[in-house]
């Protein structure tokens, strides 16, 4: 693991994105490429993803955005686009474990920090609606003018 002293800093730039989804009851398979922006937008930072969802052999564009608001003490708040609470983060570790309720479903979370350029997310989704688990690989795309991040 790498730890990581300011959440939102880390996060600032472009990231490609991998991730496989699998319903656990059907055995269907998925996957999502794209990328994810993290941007600041006055005090926040404005993460949007974009790329194409495959799921059950059709693909169709895909997007989402977050917003996440950062603490003083290096971790951060984050929101669904509306502003409505999604989960808290904190990177300072490396790891980071996180729950979501969601309707009936729940959503339990976990971020790992690999390196400076890469982070892994895991979402487990169980309830009568979902039982899901989404496993994404975040890589740092090359940013013309971006500083690296000094290791800690």
């Amino acid at each position: 693991m790498y730890s990581v002293p300011d959440t939102v800093a880390y996060l600032v730039g472009r990231w490609s994105i991998d991730r496989t989804v699998i319903d656990e009851r059907s055995g269907t398979r998925g996957s999502f490429i794209g990328t994810a922006e993290f941007r600041r937008v006055g005090d926040e930072l404005l993460e949007e993803e974009s790329g194409e969802f495959e799921w059950g052999g059709v693909t169709n564009p895909a997007s989402r955005r977050h917003r996440l608001v950062p603490r003083a003490d290096g971790t951060a708040d984050v929101l669904f686009a509306d502003g409505s609470p999604f989960h808290d983060l904190d990177l300072r570790t490396g790891r980071w474990s996180t729950r979501h309720p969601c309707a009936a479903d729940l959503y339990d979370g976990e971020f790992t920090v690999v390196s400076q350029d890469e982070w892994h997310l895991r979402w487990r989704v169980s309830g009568p609606a979902k039982t899901q688990s989404l496993t994404s690989v975040y890589r740092r795309t090359p940013s013309a003018g971006r500083p690296p991040i000094p290791a800690p």
